[in-house]
């Protein structure tokens, strides 16, 4: 899905309903959130420029842009801007469409089947995807992940500010699916609060 950089909330709309397959799991993305790497986005990791950690932002389309949070969980950004200009959508949420029973064995601590994936680690859990999928393809069928479109429309889309963002909090750039169980809750970043020293 190549979009202009800047219509990177665009390209974050249309992925809701798209199939992302790997390792035997199938999963329908429900839930999204839009990051431009153009300079006017401090949320995203691209705000700053080029680094050796989100250099797959700038480009081409379609490849993953997997990094690490809190040392154990990995998240997963499609990219979606022009070559050399970033912008990506992180999958935050999804519906297990196939292998229910391999991704319960992933995630056994979830309570339901609704909270598979709900929620951007989650989702890379069911799916057994880490930090090799980082900068592999999921249009072409090379990489370890694989998207599809949807068959038909997805229905009405809501919108509202990002999850846990330390910046921009406001910018309404996380989409989903109305009504969907598996959409994650939405939690604003609070700052954590120092002990004072005595």
């Amino acid at each position: 899905m190549e979009l202009p950089a800047e219509s990177v909330d665009v390209a974050a709309r249309e992925l809701l309903g798209w199939r992302l397959s790997a390792n035997g799991v199938t999963v329908r993305l429900t839930e999204v959130e839009a990051y431009s790497g153009l300079g006017a986005d401090p949320a995203s990791h691209a705000h700053r420029g080029v680094t050796h950690r989100n250099a797959v932002m700038f480009g081409p389309a379609g490849r993953l842009y997997v990094y690490q949070i809190y040392g154990m969980h990995f998240c997963a950004n499609v990219v979606c801007g022009e070559d050399g200009r970033a912008a990506a959508v992180l999958l935050r949420a999804g519906e297990v469409v196939d292998g229910l029973e391999i991704a319960r064995s992933r995630r056994p601590a979830a309570r339901t089947d609704a909270d598979l994936a709900a929620g951007p680690a989650k989702l890379m859990q069911v799916l057994d995807l880490n930090r090799s999928a980082n900068d592999t393809s999921v249009v072409d069928g090379s990489g370890p992940a694989t998207l599809t479109p949807p068959a038909s429309a997805v229905g009405v889309i809501e919108s509202g500010p990002r999850v846990g963002v330390t910046s921009a909090h406001d910018v309404p750039w996380r989409f989903w699916l109305a009504g969907d169980p598996t959409v994650s809750a939405y939690r604003r970043h609070t700052p954590r609060r120092r002990a004072a020293r005595a």
